[in-house]
């Protein structure tokens, strides 16, 4: 089992911590046991015995922790696991090790990793996790559609798709934010009305008076509240992904959380966060802002809205870390590297994408010399 994770922060291990082991065994002929997508069960690829995850079927209340508690009172109480790690020379992405291994390559650009360069830290635990729903098998299949789909793509890619040791399925962390917000503003209403303006104009040598119609707005000054509570904003705490794509993996059904349990990452690679519960909210209160204004202009009604001041104060904020399944695949094309994902629940996929150059160079061509042909053909024919 691998397992990934960013050095953001530096931990003392001496603090109380859980040593990690992410290995098990099939009780029925030894060998070791994977995860099966779309199940709560370990299975055996060997004898085809499966285990179920302990718990897993036991109803319980998804449970939330205050941010200001947890910032004063919880960073030395919280659970920490230990970890060992080897930063990727190329885009920076942590990566865990797995047992007497001697190379290894990254999974998020598919680059060499220098095993001796291996390091230890404490990591805090997630709290839930949406278990992969999708296997690599129906991954690869929305990927190959995806890849088909592309114009002008490298032929190279096409075949990539083919290729399922080349996807790898991670368990990526996010924070989730909950808060009530009030909201105290003020700006101004703009109500579009016409007005019929006369204006001169020459017809024929001659000065001709007109009227035509005008749009103006008038403006009315505005202020007010606005109260919002938020529920489960989602921030990735990830520096591995490009946000622009994970961010459009969305939706996610997180009403379909299962409480954090090590076997669920059996089978799998696993990324700790690289962004902290406190940038995280950073984060978060953007995304909540981005909405409040919106919902601003909204209340302030009219045909336009100008908002001059803000001031937002946020109660009763509340987090919880999770783990969301990506399947992630990276294709190099002429020294740069490309990263697509897939929602390991969906099948969705959002990616970054090559072009081939020579493809289109070549269309061109021929659309320039099919344009010749009928230019020459009607000018014979006139």
């Amino acid at each position: 089992m691998e397992k990934l994770y960013s050095m953001a922060e530096t931990l003392d291990t001496s603090e109380t911590t859980r040593e990690v082991t992410f290995q098990h065994s099939c009780t029925g002929c030894g060998s070791l046991l994977k995860f099966k997508p779309g199940t709560h069960h370990l299975a055996c690829g060997h004898c085809g015995a499966e285990n179920e995850i302990e718990g897993s079927a036991e109803p319980f209340v998804i449970e939330e922790l205050d941010f200001e508690k947890f910032i004063q009172e919880g960073l030395e109480k919280d659970e920490k696991e230990i970890i060992s790690s080897v930063s990727c020379t190329s885009c920076g992405a942590f990566t865990t090790l797995k047992p007497n291994i001697s190379s290894d390559n990254c999974p998020f650009c598919d680059t060499s990793l220098i095993i001796s360069n291996g390091t230890t830290c404490s990591v805090h635990k997630p709290q839930y996790i949406l278990p992969f729903f999708i296997d690599n098998k129906k991954a690869v299949e929305s990927y190959s559609k995806w890849v088909k789909g592309l114009w002008w793509a490298p032929s190279d890619l096409r075949r990539f798709s083919n290729k399922t040791d080349k996807l790898n399925g991670i368990y990526t962390p996010y924070w989730t934010y909950d808060a009530d917000t009030t909201s105290d503003y003020t700006g101004q209403r703009g109500d579009d009305y016409n007005v019929n303006e006369s204006y001169t104009s020459t017809e024929n040598g001659k000065s001709v008076t007109k009227t035509r119609s005008v749009k103006k707005t008038r403006w009315t000054s505005v202020s007010g509240n606005h109260s919002r509570a938020f529920d489960d904003i989602l921030v990735i705490a990830s520096h591995s992904l490009p946000k622009s794509k994970a961010n459009k993996l969305c939706p996610w059904d997180t009403e379909n959380l299962a409480v954090f349990n090590e076997k669920y990452l059996s089978g799998f690679r696993t990324e700790t966060y690289q962004v902290d519960v406190k940038e995280g909210l950073g984060t978060a209160k953007t995304i909540m802002h981005d909405e409040i204004e919106q919902a601003i202009k909204s209340q302030i009604g009219g045909d336009q809205q100008r908002i001059y001041t803000c001031n937002t104060t946020y109660k009763d904020i509340k987090f919880k870390h999770i783990l969301l399944p990506i399947w992630i695949s990276a294709f190099k094309y002429k020294n740069k590297v490309y990263r697509f994902l897939i929602n390991g629940r969906t099948g969705q996929v959002q990616g970054e994408r090559p072009y081939s150059w020579m493809k289109i160079s070549s269309a061109v061509f021929v659309g320039l010399l099919i344009l010749g042909i009928l230019l020459y053909v009607l000018d014979v024919f006139k």
